[in-house]
């Protein structure tokens, strides 16, 4: 009679059916499905013709994986089963349940037991109802399996999104702010006619001076949405970890974003992704829909971190630029050096962040009084405004802009000259003599390559006879392979050099254009400034000292013209 009993005991059933985007993959790969429809069904039909199932819930988690059990529906039936509403589990197989090894286990054959509740894996042919050794074996079997399964499908699914990042693929769900996908592929993006433009305004304004509230200000008072308001009034699907506004608006945060984001440039910058309850997100910029430049360490490890550098994903031409690289260059520059603004100041001072002092190597600080009768502005080092012992003294801005405006001028004209020379020689022999000379500087590198990688070849020798400690081959090696690093960046500059030279297409002294689109200068604005000046150092003796952008290529054409003059070469080309 006991026997009979068990037998028509009626259980609180709950179906449990999972889908993630692995499985997904695994569906277009041609193996089995395990559509939410399809688990379903197969376990609607594995229960009909047996009453002593009692179908209280189905739970449905689509698009999570089996790695962690951090799941809505899994969480919602794991309450019901503590609050004794649920006494019985079916799912297709144990993959469906989890395919996380640890906490499966821990489930399964102990929190299960304690609380009473079958679990029943149709596919994998498994009741706990009828445990023992066998069962208990298999279980583990198949658990063991399922977590190396996730292991395996994880490296295929990051090598084949490596794959599409390195053909230029755009694999994140939403385009940054400023493009949008391209209609008959959405692997590729376009700019946006309404956002480019607007993106192309703040990179302007930031390069005349604006400061990144001022841009927000000033946007907001136009009625342009902010980036997230525009997706939402596009109609666009938004998936974020964060709290999201009712509305949003501009900030300075913003802005920031924008002006740093890469892929407004001509190329894909794409790193290593994170998925977000089944969709991808960008690199902290959830919003604009930049690629992520964050990876998880394994597929068990939700928490992203940044990656490195050098395993960036960069391919060039990849869509069309909003930007160009001289304007992108300038904005970044622009936000390394601005200093501090007044709260309610939009625009910062010409010169900021551009100011050293010649004694300390310090920042030299803008300060301005009232004497009563007008404001009167100069400048002194920070080091002497903090502790008093820098002897450079206070300078009138005046004093300095003007000798600023003064020395930019002459060197505008110095290469507005220099400019005229190259104009009247002939291209050809030129040409020969940069490629000669191009050819030298490479092999130079080359030999100096060739040397560091036979002292790294040594290096370890010594260490094995005792001649060097460990610690000490660690540092050495790292100096070498330092040095090979940057001479191979090096051969990378002279062959672009070269190609350019060959190619006869473009001029490698396009930097000169700089500074003789700014010839008839009459005075300082932060665009101009920015363009043409890295560093301004002032000396005690209110001497100025300007560092010019591109001053090496400057020096270097100028060493070579004087070179050809010496030994005639210019004559005979000219």
């Amino acid at each position: 009679m006991q026997n009979n009993a068990n037998e028509m005991a009626v259980f609180n059933t709950a179906i449990y059916v999972r889908l993630s985007k692995e499985d997904i993959v695994a569906a277009q790969s041609g193996r089995e499905s395990n559509s939410i429809t399809n688990q379903k069904q197969l376990i609607l039909d594995f229960l009909k013709d047996k009453p002593e199932f009692n179908i209280v819930s189905i739970r449905i988690d689509d698009g999570y994986t089996g790695t962690n059990f951090d799941r809505p529906a899994f969480q919602r039936m794991l309450n019901d089963i503590k609050a004794g509403r649920i006494n019985c589990v079916v799912v297709k197989d144990l993959s469906r349940f989890g395919r996380e090894y640890i906490n499966s286990g821990k489930y399964i054959h102990r929190l299960f037991p304690v609380l009473g509740v079958r679990l029943i894996a149709i596919n994998d042919n498994i009741d706990t109802i009828t445990r023992d050794e066998s069962s208990e074996f298999s279980i583990t079997l198949k658990n063991l399996m399922n977590d190396n399964y996730s292991r395996d499908i994880s490296v295929k699914v990051r090598s084949q999104l490596q794959v599409k990042r390195k053909h230029g693929d755009f694999i994140c769900p939403f385009a940054p702010y400023g493009y949008q996908k391209c209609e008959g592929n959405h692997n590729r993006i376009e700019p946006d006619p309404y956002a480019a433009t607007v993106v192309q305004d703040i990179f302007n304004w930031k390069i005349q001076g604006m400061t990144n509230n001022g841009i927000a200000i000033r946007l907001a008072e136009s009625g342009i949405l902010a980036p997230l308001e525009y997706k939402r009034h596009k109609g666009e699907p938004l998936f974020s970890g964060f709290k999201m506004k009712e509305r949003c608006e501009w900030t300075a945060q913003a802005v920031a974003r924008i002006l740093t984001q890469r892929k407004l440039l001509r190329q894909a910058l794409q790193g290593h992704t994170r998925s977000h309850e089944g969709s991808q997100s960008g690199h902290g910029h959830r919003h604009c829909g930049g690629q992520g430049l964050r990876r998880r360490p394994n597929y068990k490890i939700k928490k992203s971190i940044p990656t490195e550098e050098n395993e960036w994903v960069v391919i060039h031409d990849a869509h069309e630029p909003v930007v160009t690289k001289r304007t992108f260059y300038l904005a970044q520059k622009a936000l390394l050096i601005d200093t501090r603004a007044a709260p309610r100041a939009t625009t910062v001072y010409p010169l900021s962040g551009l100011l050293e002092c010649g004694e300390c190597g310090n920042a030299v600080t803008r300060s301005t009084i009232n004497n009563g009768y007008k404001l009167y502005s100069y400048f002194r080092c920070s080091v002497r405004t903090k502790e008093d012992r820098c002897e450079l003294k206070q300078v009138p801005e005046a004093q300095v802009e003007a000798a600023v405006l003064q020395l930019l001028q002459e060197h505008i004209s110095a290469v507005v000259e220099l400019d005229r020379c190259l104009s009247e020689i002939q291209q050809v022999p030129y040409q020969k003599i940069n490629v000669a000379k191009c050819e030298q500087r490479r092999e130079k590198l080359a030999a100096e390559i060739a040397r560091y990688r036979d002292l790294k070849a040594s290096l370890y020798e010594d260490m094995k006879e005792g001649l060097i400690s460990k610690t000490d081959f660690c540092d050495i090696r790292g100096q070498y392979d330092a040095r090979i690093a940057d001479a191979l960046i090096a051969q990378e500059q002279i062959d672009r050099e070269l190609s350019i030279y060959l190619s006869g297409e473009q001029s490698p002294n396009n930097w000169m254009k700089t500074f003789t689109e700014h010839r008839g200068l009459k005075s300082l604005t932060r665009a101009v400034v920015l363009e043409c000046i890295e560093k301004v150092v002032i000396h005690k003796d209110e001497k100025l000292e300007i560092i010019f952008e591109h001053s090496e290529d400057y020096a270097r054409l100028v060493s070579s013209l004087q070179e050809y003059a010496a030994r005639g070469i210019l004559e005979e080309a000219m």
